[in-house]
């Protein structure tokens, strides 16, 4: 590796500094996640030195993410000294997606077993607080308001399901295999979702409707048509998210 900076600064706004202690992992998910945005192009040239930089760590957890980065097939080494960002084509994206939602049907398999009685009424108080944002949100679109403080909570709440969900799993190496598997990071996600609410309040209503027949298979320890639904839902929500026009800039 040289110890040349990344050609273009424009990932500056895109690379997140990292502070935790699982910094391989952190940089890893930065990177991938510049990679997703735009924010490292396609033939860009990286660098140990220029990346670790950006991130405000040493080479080495850098060091491991590119490697690993290697292994995904989003950085392509070209010599001893030269790795460049991979040409990441729809299909791959699509194949990508297909990983993401098996592994999301297996939280809901795990979560079936494992949900608490405590942890699945959290479940069903989420999605009351999303019901209610819904509703204001249809009552301010049909008022030609752009609801977009309401918007941005439902967004919330809903992340807020998630990580409830993956947390009723209780399986941290599931966790950790998903984290690492996302097609889209969070703030990515955000932007695609809110730009589709905003023009269509009625996105992914039918999908909220899932969530509360997840919950009761939840609760009927029925952990196959569980990861059903939430595979349903999640290749669903992504193929919507794979449809949006990608925003550079985003980071988690």
């Amino acid at each position: 590796m040289t110890d040349e900076p990344l050609s273009t600064p424009s990932t500056l706004t895109t690379l997140t500094t990292l502070t935790s202690d699982t910094l391989a992992d952190r940089a890893y998910r930065s990177i991938r996640d510049a990679i997703a945005t735009g924010g490292l192009r396609a033939g860009e040239k990286v660098t140990e030195r220029g990346l670790a930089e950006q991130l405000s760590v040493s080479p080495t957890p850098v060091r491991e993410a590119i490697r690993r980065l290697e292994q995904d097939g989003l950085l392509v080494r070209k010599g001893p000294r030269t790795v460049t960002v991979s040409d990441i084509g729809d299909e791959a994206l699509r194949d990508l997606a297909e990983v993401e939602v098996g592994l999301r049907g297996m939280v809901a398999r795990f979560a079936a077993r494992h949900a608490t009685p405590a942890q699945l009424d959290g479940l069903d108080a989420i999605l009351d607080e999303a019901d209610d944002l819904l509703i204001l949100i249809v009552q301010r679109k049909r008022d030609g308001e752009l609801p977009q403080r309401h918007l941005n909570r439902l967004i919330d709440t809903m992340q807020r399901f998630n990580d409830a969900l993956e947390a009723c799993a209780g399986n941290p190496v599931l966790s950790r295999l998903l984290d690492q598997a996302r097609v889209f990071s969070q703030a990515e996600r955000r932007a695609r979702r809110l730009e589709r609410i905003a023009a269509d309040p009625s996105f992914s209503l039918d999908r909220y409707a899932s969530h509360r027949a997840l919950v009761r298979a939840l609760r009927a320890r029925d952990s196959v048509n569980a990861e059903a639904i939430l595979i349903a839902d999640a290749r669903g929500g992504l193929s919507d998210l794979l449809h949006a026009p990608r925003t550079a800039g985003e980071s988690d």
